[in-house]
């Protein structure tokens, strides 16, 4: 069986055409084995592939080389060939696949659900064995719609729409059409339109000139394929609303004290009721540490790949046949869901005394289930060390690894072993595949159940992997455990956030062609056609915080370009050695520090104090001792010298790289500093103005290069709508690198990115956004009109235009105004935490708005408990709410 790979594209003298794909004959995608293509004539490329007498389903695409480096590649959507009748030679006439500029609309957002077309089989039967087959992508077609062709001669129309040619659609967005060889002459003139399936009339033609075709000449039995073409649609802007829910936070009759995936079920139904279109939740893998309230921290993951079993609905899991616990279990249900937030410890403990009784009685039958063996051998990579890691965890009642005895350095062989269904470990280790068995099976079928209504669940990816988890012992290759990741200084914290996370290896993962992340983003597809990357900054550069440092304030941005002594010097600054690396404070400064609380500071201050400056030689060591002595006092004196005690330990200029010695990192907001008040003003100039540049210039293409280096692989494995939380101090290239990759970003009217804007303007956000009034890091409507009566005040008269003094409250007609101004803002998705949907309502607003807050960044150890006050059955029938949300989202045209 003969196959002809035929491509036009223009080069230059040097660069040559490559071919790969997913079969041995092609390389099985090793651009290594890729098939070099003969340069025939007019910008035309040719291959010619003999393959087999045998069926073949296979993708390929083509990629440019230079002095044997690959320097251009086609988008990510492979050209795809499927072959039964081997009796047939085929000619591909295939057209260079750049990334669209509608790109989202490619995404399985939009294929599988919003617009998920039905199949359409044509009944056109061309019998001869000279054949042209023409395939398009085009997803922006209605159900009551088809793409159609028309041409210049009369197999293809002659340009009456009445006889427009419909196309048919087996697997959407790909729309084909086949012709007899014998009845085309060239040229070829023809275009694509949209067609009306009731009345047959032209919906709309695409864009753009009609489009002109040679094809040569086709031997007998052979077919003629033209692909990689796309419908040339006018710029879209179609929008849709949503809400934003983490799913421990839902609340219905048959939950457990907490949000699982079962009532996943009825927030899709309400979503439908309220013609919204999309559900964004905060990360559901596993976290369980410690089995205590800590573990509620969804960004804490102990394995990227795990669900969380807490998120388990146990009624899909099975009835206990005892009767007598069976009820037990339903009482503690009731009693549990009386709460009116989530008590994690008992909830847990009930829900793992559950499972223990419920493998024991089912687990033999499932785990020899054709279902589950199927389960296994596609996830038993990551499945298996993660059973592992939570039975040492358990039984050696920590998760740090390093304490597990030989077991402290993961050995995959040691590992095996004990997987053995004939181990002595096997039978505990085992109920962790039968819970992710159970976790997979509920998860996937609550995405089914979206997809089924037009409702896309969005999930969310941690930019970090704790230190003690399953990744960080089975691959430490892969991470700094020497730093931990944070953010610098901003709105939510003023001493930075340190998350305590290890950073990445980079040139590590680059090596290893970013499988690690394509591994990650491809099990998130399972279940999720949409996803938020948590801090997508930290893919342009990280915070980076010595491992041993409390507070995010002495990071500095990694990678990055530090400063050398003599660029230092040569700025006019001359260079102070440890005076301006050692954390110096002069003695005057210190009643400013902490007041009437000095003299019990001497007292319990662990280094030396004189004369002439309070010094910190081991400034981390003191932070740590600063924060055990300060463990578990909250009042006000003691958080007043807690604070004034760190900023004494923050007390300097620059940072030593920790790779390049003699090279430094400007302190972040190094100008707050005692020791900055004690340069001359010419010094401050000087060191100002190295700041500036540091910070705001100097990175702006290395950084841009590191991102599109980074992301680029990773969004393009797999078809998922790709979202980036870019807040923060945001460098300049972020923007030019979202809108090149088609990343929608994050805009809050609260959080301006602009610093000449005390809020963000609305009507001028890009189309590729995701548009809210606040994160699960931020206090929702009502909480924040509160916050600071200031602001309050400016946003009320200059944002809503409104005179005379703000209210006391955030009333209900203001967060409908509020609501609807996102609504009509121009991003492509609007999406409303549910808090903030309820605050329009009266009735079904949280009498309590300090307990809607779901995190405070600020705080390292918060408790995340927040919980619906109703449940969503009772939301359903909240008729009045549910028809105001409609005809807002309606009258905004979302």
């Amino acid at each position: 069986m003969k196959i002809r790979f035929n491509i036009n594209f223009h080069t230059i003298w040097g660069q040559v055409l490559y071919i790969t794909g997913s079969i041995p004959e092609l390389g099985n995608w090793d651009t290594a084995a890729a098939k070099e293509m003969f340069y025939a004539d007019d910008g035309y490329w040719t291959f010619v592939l003999d393959l087999p007498d045998k069926a073949v389903d296979m993708e390929y695409r083509y990629f440019l080389k230079s002095n044997n480096q690959v320097i251009f590649e086609e988008w990510d959507k492979n050209h795809h060939l499927t072959i039964t009748n081997i009796k047939q030679s085929y000619c591909l006439l295939d057209f260079w696949q750049n990334r669209p500029q509608n790109r989202s609309f490619y995404s399985s957002a939009f294929v599988k659900s919003w617009f998920a077309h039905p199949c359409n089989k044509s009944e056109r039967v061309v019998k001869s064995k000279r054949k042209i087959l023409f395939k398009v992508l085009a997803p922006f077609i209605e159900k009551n719609e088809s793409l159609a062709l028309l041409g210049n001669q009369e197999e293809l129309g002659n340009w009456n729409p009445e006889k427009a040619l419909v196309m048919e659609c087996e697997k959407f967005p790909e729309w084909r059409i086949e012709f007899d060889a014998n009845h085309i002459y060239c040229p070829i003139e023809y275009k694509f339109c949209v067609i009306n399936d009731e009345n047959k009339s032209i919906v709309r033609w695409e864009k753009g000139e009609n489009r002109n075709l040679n094809i040569p000449y086709l031997d007998e039995n052979e077919t003629g394929v033209v692909s990689g073409l796309f419908f040339r649609e006018e710029e879209l802007q179609w929008k849709c609303a949503g809400l934003a829910i983490p799913v421990f936070s839902l609340r219905t009759q048959n939950s457990f004290g907490i949000g699982d995936f079962g009532d996943l079920h009825r927030i899709i139904d309400w979503t439908k009721a309220t013609n919204q279109k999309i559900i964004q939740i905060l990360p559901v893998n596993d976290t369980t540490m410690t089995h205590t309230w800590t573990d509620s921290y969804p960004y804490n993951a102990i394995s990227i790949y795990a669900l969380h079993p807490l998120y388990l609905n146990l009624e899909a899991m099975g009835a206990l046949k005892d009767l007598q616990r069976d009820a037990f279990y339903k009482t503690k249900q009731k009693e549990l869901n009386r709460f009116s937030t989530i008590n994690y410890e008992m909830v847990d403990h009930l829900k793992w005394n559950f499972f223990y009784e419920i493998f024991q009685q089912e687990g033999d039958e499932v785990l020899t289930s054709q279902e589950f063996v199927l389960f296994f051998e596609k996830n038993k990579e990551w499945l298996m060390p993660y059973a592992v890691y939570s039975y040492f965890r358990d039984k050696y009642q920590t998760p740090d690894f390093r304490l597990w005895k030989e077991y402290a350095v993961y050995n995959k062989q040691n590992i095996e072993k004990l997987c053995r269904p004939e181990s002595a470990e096997y039978k505990t280790i085992s109920i962790y595949y039968y819970l992710q068995f159970h976790a997979d099976k509920q998860l996937t079928k609550a995405k089914n159940y979206a997809c089924f209504h037009g409702i896309v669940l969005k999930g969310d990816i941690p930019i970090g992997i704790s230190r003690e988890s399953v990744e960080a012992w089975t691959e430490p290759n892969y991470f700094n455990m020497e730093f931990q990741a944070g953010a610098p200084p901003d709105d939510f914290s003023i001493t930075g956030q340190n998350w305590g996370f290890p950073t990445y290896k980079w040139n590590a993962m680059e090596a290893d062609n970013y499988n690690w992340w394509k591994k990650r983003f491809r099990k998130m597809a399972d279940y999720f056609d949409a996803y938020r990357i948590d801090h997508i900054l930290g893919f342009f550069r990280i915070w980076q915080i010595p491992v041993d440092s409390v507070e995010g304030l002495l990071g500095y941005f990694s990678p990055a370009l530090p400063l050398s002594i003599e660029e230092i010097e040569n700025s006019g600054l001359q260079f102070r050695g440890e005076k301006f690396t050692g954390a110096h404070i002069h003695e005057k400064y210190l009643p400013e520090l902490f007041g009437e609380y000095i003299f019990e500071v001497k007292q319990i201050y662990l280094d030396r104090m004189d004369a002439n400056h309070f010094s910190l030689k081991k400034r981390f060591d003191t932070q740590r001792k600063i924060q055990a002595y300060f463990a578990g006092k909250e009042d006000k004196k003691s958080c007043f010298i807690r604070c004034g005690l760190f900023a004494i330990c923050n007390e300097v200029l620059f940072i030593e790289d920790a790779g390049q010695r003699n090279c430094y990192h400007p302190r972040i907001s190094a100008s707050t500093s005692f020791l900055y008040r004690e340069l001359e003003n010419s010094d401050q100039y000087a060191f100002d103005c190295l700041y500036w540049n540091y910070f705001y210039q100097r990175h702006n293409e290395f950084w841009k290069k590191e991102a599109l280096k980074h992301l680029t692989p990773l969004i393009n494995s797999t078809d998922m709508l790709v979202c980036g939380e870019d807040l923060g101090m945001i460098p300049h290239s972020v923007p030019e690198v979202m809108h090149k990759l088609q990343i929608l970003s994050l805009e809050i009217e609260r959080t301006s990115k602009s610093p000449n804007q005390d809020f963000t303007d609305l009507q001028h956000i890009p189309y590729l956004s995701v548009c809210t009034t606040s994160t699960h890091d931020m206090p929702p409507l009502r909480c924040w009109w509160k916050e600071n009566k200031e602001r309050t005040q400016r946003y009320y008269n200059g944002i809503l235009k409104k005179d005379g003094l703000a209210p006391e409250d955030c009333t209900p007609e203001l967060c409908e105004e509020i609501i609807r101004n996102h609504l009509a803002a121009p991003s492509m998705l609007t999406l409303i935490p549910l808090q903030d949907w309820l605050a329009m309502d009266a009735q079904l607003s949280h009498p309590d708005i300090n307990a809607e807050r779901i995190n405070v960044p600020s705080n390292s150890r918060y408790y995340w408990k927040y919980r619906m006050h109703v449940d969503i059955e009772d939301l359903l029938k909240a008729e009045e709410l549910n028809k105001k949300i409609r005809k807002m989202i309606s009258d905004s045209k979302t």
